[in-house]
């Protein structure tokens, strides 16, 4: 009776038919049921996507309102400059991601890689929390894009470790609800940071204590907490998980084998078509923010926050997710044979229509004039239609397509996609600025986005049309 108990606790009686040195699972056991360890994983995505996306959201206006100086007055951030910095930042995040994943796939295993890494984490909250000047943005910022970038690989495989044959049906289901933790985390934290980054200033008294509030700490700092927490509810799920063991250099024998020459060649092209539109869809953290700052921004009876606006994405991810996967997606699925691709080549026109409600409103800021943010409000309708159809899709896709002893390798393929993306929109953004080689007003820097997305979703369609899938999914244990 293989599922009548498959997850026994390695600190029991009996033991799973695969245990390392620390009595840690190596395998998944043949089950239908959905494997222990999901409920920590998807817990510490909650709570480390509040700490990220917490401290995200505030970064633009914190660059350009309340930066300081070593002396202590203002040392702001102009907006092309901050623009910049802030892609750099996102780009770099992402590149560590193969750094993870080679210390993951090479060495530690995913466990040790992200448990060590997310202290890292938590050290670049703490020294953005501790020091408002361009030396603590600095090194916050590198060490969280060092923590947060080198864990990212590694989670979203080590959640499809959890699966083996029996169950690997229900690996569609669970990114899907790691996606939701993602957005449920990130919603919150993105209502409540900018108003406590706006609390700078302001008289205290709790508990017989008083005293003046710094923003930026409090604004930094909570965040920073709850990455914390997320390092804890992880290491809570130790015994739950499947620890596959490191490969050690076995990914390499096998990126050379037949096998891994023929994945890398099939989802190589795909991850590069995708940097463009990671260079437009990460813009709604710097320059829709920027533009939202220059907007009427009553809307719907609130008086919004420039920064809290982002937070309209995660609400309405966690709308479309199931309304794409039990409405949308079935309906065009009667129309065309919905591959995996296909979604993704739809999304791509989805974002490029996106962006033309930020470029009229742009024009109509450049003649004088005080669009209503409702504008955002629209584009952010059509640009998370597009992140769904494109980032959860990749995201099961490029862990599926990967032989097995190079999951976090793929992983972190997939994430360099989008650090190249921000790469290309921070050089961009470095060379059309006021003092830039060739100047753009913001609008022509929309359209400019726009051409680039429209040419590559044309581009992307005969790739899209051609592409036969291979999965590759862990073996169980016997």
């Amino acid at each position: 009776m293989a599922d009548s108990n498959p997850y026994q606790s390695p600190q029991g009686q009996s033991k799973s038919p695969a245990e390392d040195a620390s009595g840690y699972r190596t395998a998944p056991v043949a089950t239908t049921q959905m494997p222990p360890g999901i409920p920590y994983i998807v817990g510490n995505e909650a709570a480390e996507r509040f700490s990220y996306y917490g401290m995200k959201a505030i970064l633009m206006i914190f660059m350009t309102e309340y930066l300081l100086g070593a002396n202590g007055k203002p040392d702001l951030m102009g907006e092309s400059e901050a623009k910049s910095y802030y892609h750099a930042f996102v780009a770099a995040n992402y590149f560590c991601s193969i750094v993870g994943a080679l210390i993951a796939d090479a060495w530690l295993g995913k466990y040790r890689t992200i448990l060590l890494l997310s202290l890292v984490y938590c050290l670049g909250h703490l020294a953005l929390a501790m020091d408002e000047t361009r030396t603590g943005l600095m090194l916050g910022l590198f060490l969280v894009a060092m923590g947060a970038g080198g864990i990212k690989p590694c989670v979203s495989a080590h959640v499809g470790d959890q699966f083996g044959a029996t169950n690997q049906h229900l690996i569609e289901r669970v990114f899907g609800w790691f996606y939701l933790a993602i957005n449920v985390g990130a919603t919150v934290s993105m209502l409540l940071t900018p108003y406590l980054l706006r609390l700078n200033g302001q008289t205290y008294a709790l508990f017989g204590w008083e005293g003046t509030i710094h923003g930026p700490a409090l604004a930094f700092g909570v965040p920073g907490v709850l990455m914390l927490l997320a390092t804890l509810v992880f290491w809570m799920g130790r015994h739950k998980f499947i620890h596959v063991p490191p490969a050690g250099l076995g990914f390499v024998r096998e990126a050379q084998s037949p096998v891994g020459r023929r994945a890398l060649a099939k989802i190589i092209p795909v991850f590069l078509f995708l940097i463009p539109f990671w260079a437009l869809y990460d813009q709604n953290g710097s320059s829709w923010v920027l533009q939202a700052n220059k907007m009427n921004l009553n809307f719907l009876g609130i008086t919004w926050l420039p920064d809290q606006v982002q937070a309209v994405n995660a609400v309405l991810v966690l709308i479309f997710i199931p309304l794409f996967t039990y409405v949308v997606y079935p309906l065009i699925g009667r129309v065309i044979t919905l591959t995996t691709l296909r979604k993704v080549a739809i999304g791509f026109f989805i974002i490029t229509f996106a962006f033309l409600f930020v470029v009229f409103p742009e024009q109509a800021i450049e003649a004088g004039e005080t669009p209503s943010i409702a504008w955002q409000f629209v584009a952010y309708v059509f640009l998370t239609a597009a992140e769904v159809m494109v980032s959860v899709t990749a995201l099961e896709f490029s862990y599926t397509q990967a032989p097995k002893s190079m999951k976090s390798l793929v992983m972190a393929l997939y994430l360099l996609s989008i650090s190249a993306g921000n790469f290309f929109t921070s050089a961009v953004n470095a060379l059309t600025g006021p003092e830039g080689l060739v100047p753009l007003s913001t609008a022509n820097y929309f359209w400019f986005f726009i051409g680039i997305m429209l040419v590559t979703s044309v581009a992307f369609l005969f790739l899209a049309i051609n592409y036969r899938e291979e999965r590759f999914i862990q073996d169980e244990a016997g």
